[in-house]
């Protein structure tokens, strides 16, 4: 197995922790490469929430929390945030809230967990692997047009209706329940490949955003976190999938030009009700970062900051 990178992970804590002694979240805590970073940076009245889907990552996140008074963790989606805070015990407001989307290199790392189409195993794909429907059973009872609809909605896959009538094809024949043999339909389905891409790389990366309600999440914590916030308080976000990005690059957007108020109507700064302030460029991995861990080149960095009521961003 290789060894677990951290992507952007000096960036990201340098832009979470403005206040040593505030209260933060690592809403994704995998194994811990930020989490512990984050807590280097904390004085010991510090504190540090972990979320993780992952029994995995729960138990490290265990073994952390067993060793470190300033830290817990907490089993479920980060779009439970308020819920799972207040079931830990910690109550916000946040000076900082972390997130870093997609599928982690244990995971993809761990044929059995069924999210890559490079190592055979079965295909689950879940995150969370004690709820929810597998990939498998998925792919065994969907409809034609929900398949097409995941495919081209969350994988942007061209060749969705091509690669579907592949799929239910070869379902008829045999079911479909390990990696390869689904990475194989698709790939022979795909008539244009990519230069350097798997051609089942959209369709693995669709079903398992599908399955994972991972855009879903994502909305929902956008939709509640600057009320989450302290004034002063940093939510950072990195992305590897463009559909995830482009959510949150039009979140902040939103949230820190405030209202949208017509030219004629005379209005205060305080009455456009600006929440956030972008903080900075998007941030991607260098190319020594690149290169050390291939799969920090699609990662985008995004920071933004609570601003005060009337506050100008």
């Amino acid at each position: 197995m290789e060894q677990h990178l951290t992507v952007l992970l000096n960036e990201a804590v340098d832009a979470l922790v403005t206040n040593t002694s505030g209260q933060y979240v690592d809403g994704t805590f995998g194994r811990g490469g930020h989490s512990r970073l984050i807590l280097s940076r904390l004085a010991a009245d510090g504190c540090l929430l972990g979320v993780d889907k992952d029994p995995q990552a729960f138990v490290e996140g265990e073994q952390l929390a067993a060793s470190d008074q300033r830290f817990c963790i907490a089993r479920g989606s980060f779009a439970e945030l308020e819920s799972l805070a207040a079931q830990s015990g910690v109550s916000g407001p946040f000076s900082g809230v972390l997130l870093d989307l997609g599928v982690s290199s244990p995971q993809l790392d761990q044929a059995e967990r069924g999210f890559s189409f490079l190592r055979d195993g079965d295909l689950d794909m879940r995150m969370d692997t004690d709820s929810g429907i597998s990939a498998a059973q998925w792919i065994a009872t969907a409809e034609e047009s929900e398949m097409v609809r995941v495919l081209r909605d969350y994988g942007e896959e061209r060749f969705a209706k091509r690669i579907v009538r592949a799929i239910i094809a070869a379902r008829e024949e045999a079911p479909i329940t390990r990696t390869l043999q689904l990475a194989k339909i698709v790939a022979e389905a795909n008539p244009a490949w990519e230069k350097h891409k798997h051609p089942a790389t959209r369709s693995f990366q669709a079903i398992r955003i599908f399955i994972n309600n991972e855009l879903t999440d994502l909305e929902h914590l956008l939709g509640n976190v600057v009320d989450q916030l302290e004034v002063g308080g940093r939510l950072v976000v990195i992305s590897f999938h463009s559909l995830e990005d482009r959510m949150v690059k039009r979140f902040m957007r939103r949230q820190s030009e405030g209202d949208d108020v017509p030219a004629y109507i005379p209005v205060t700064e305080s009455q456009r009700n600006r929440r956030l302030k972008i903080i900075g460029k998007a941030i991607k991995a260098t190319d020594k970062e690149v290169e050390a861990n291939p799969r920090s080149r699609s990662a985008v960095m995004r920071v933004a900051e609570k601003l005060a009521y009337g506050e100008c961003a």
